[in-house]
């Protein structure tokens, strides 16, 4: 099934048939949830700068969760037609009366609206939300997206490139035995490539909800000039050093502090560093959990999660004070909480956590002037490397795993630029590094030293996710080697 052919309300009729279905099977007391998602993408690759793929897959998924006899079963098939639908149910139901007492089951979400904005503020009562989305995107054609790839190819003026370019769309319902009835849909597009030159890369990643938002050439061109501009790099020995991250990198500590941090599970596990209403970052420093899409970016994720709880932006962090972390019901049971709408298929057994973070920008005017000079730097760093004494610009970070979770003390590796940067401009490609790194103590108070003026959304680095990031200009950041060494 396309997203072409699919059509408005047929994943909530097939909902509330399962739901119909359930109740046949095993009468008015078993409470049940039922998503169906119709998932639709498709993939542009290119490698040794020419299109090697082209792929596109479409998959329509009814998954149902039964509470029944105080025991709890869950189940999914791809098989929508009836004998499919009434096999699922049946399969439920029978591994439900086989399953543990579950005395963790939160019951159902009750009927609520969906809040129809983006930003800070919701508002609204519809059964549906389009609120943003782009029916270009949902459409677009493998030649649109060989467009962007072309474009991309010829701004790096030779180099040898490679990526891909992405569209993904997205149709759900969702329905429960306790009248909750929702659907939306969503697209995105998201486009990531590198070029190279003697051995060295750079890149450029973007992501959108709006395929038009893309601009291959633009891309393109960034990378070539970070790839030509990290060319012979320098060793430099390991130490603490005083960095800038541009927003590729700081969206790994987005995805980090999210998935281990702001997770609600791991908060009443004692396992997160977050505790409410203290200052645990820097005063600069605003997280905010915004899945119906910022003001600016007009990309928004689906406006409900999987137990049906209505989505809404999520403040996390205010002006260095944590004031929440992400619950679906079970978390929110545990931590004698409220669902804030991040209910997941693995938040029971991974907890829920948010997975549309923003780092809020600082106001441009408040940056010193920018030096066009500095051509491989992203735009909303060059005004933080400008006022940058002695230290490095890092252009990602990658391979990163959690050492400590309770300090989310993390080790990785830089890739693709790092630049030593002395009285505000770049003086010497360096050689990438490993770090070993606390996420919460470099952006703790008095350690961040700017943000840059512009969030730029990058493509996910886990299923479902995605991070809007500025630069980063930090007081200290632990390198504890060199890559290759």
């Amino acid at each position: 099934m396309s997203a072409e052919s699919i059509r408005a309300g047929v994943e909530l009729e097939l909902a509330a048939r399962v739901v119909e279905l359930v109740r046949q099977a095993a009468g008015p007391s078993a409470e049940a949830e039922v998503v169906v998602r119709h998932d639709a993408e498709a993939l542009t690759r290119f490698a040794v700068s020419m299109i090697h793929q082209n792929v596109a897959e479409a998959v329509t998924t009814v998954g149902l969760r039964l509470h029944l006899d105080g025991r709890t079963a869950s189940g999914a098939t791809t098989v929508v037609g009836a004998d499919g639908l009434r096999g699922l149910v049946e399969r439920t139901v029978a591994a439900a009366r086989l399953s543990p007492p579950d005395t963790t089951w939160p019951g159902l979400a009750p009927p609520s609206p969906l809040h129809h904005s983006a930003g800070y503020h919701g508002s609204g009562e519809h059964s549906r939300l389009d609120f943003g989305f782009d029916e270009a995107t949902a459409r677009a054609t493998p030649a649109e997206r060989a467009e962007l790839v072309r474009d991309f190819v010829s701004a790096a003026d030779g180099l040898e490139t490679a990526g891909f370019c992405r569209t993904v769309y997205t149709s759900a319902a969702f329905v429960n035995s306790a009248g909750q009835s929702v659907e939306g849909r969503t697209a995105e597009a998201a486009m990531d490539g590198i070029a190279r030159a003697g051995g060295a890369d750079g890149v450029a990643r973007l992501a959108s909800g709006r395929l038009s938002d893309l601009d291959g050439a633009l891309l393109g061109a960034r990378a070539a000039a970070k790839a030509r501009a990290a060319r012979n790099p320098v060793e430099l020995p390991p130490g603490r050093y005083e960095v800038v991250l541009e927003p590729e990198a700081v969206s790994d500590l987005l995805a980090n502090l999210s998935v281990f941090g702001f997770n609600g599970k791991s908060y009443a596990q004692k396992q997160s560093f977050a505790e409410l209403e203290a200052d645990q970052f820097d005063p600069s420093v605003t997280l905010v959990d915004e899945p119906l899409g910022s003001r600016d970016e007009h990309a928004p994720g689906l406006p409900f999660d999987d137990e049906g709880t209505p989505r809404e932006s999520l403040v996390l962090v205010r002006e260095g004070v944590t004031k929440a972390v992400a619950h679906d019901r079970t978390s929110a049971a545990e931590a004698g909480a409220v669902s804030t709408g991040h209910a997941s298929g693995m938040s029971r057994t991974w907890g829920p956590f948010p997975n549309h973070v923003r780092l809020e920008a600082s106001p441009a005017a408040t940056l010193p002037p920018v030096d066009e000079s500095i051509g491989a730097v992203a735009a909303s760093a060059r005004p933080l490397v400008a006022r940058m004494e002695r230290g490095l610009l890092i252009t990602d970070l990658w391979y990163t795993r959690v050492l400590d979770q309770k300090t989310l003390v993390i080790t990785g590796l830089t890739r693709n630029g790092v630049w030593l940067v002395e009285n505000g401009e770049v003086t010497a490609a360096v050689g990438n590094m490993r770090f070993t790194q606390s996420y919460p103590q470099a952006l703790a108070s008095g350690m961040v030293l700017g943000i840059g003026g512009e969030s730029v959304l990058l493509p996910d680095r886990w299923s479902g996710t995605r991070y809007a990031a500025p630069a980063l200009h930090l007081a200290s950041w632990n390198l504890t080697g060199n890559a290759s060494g």
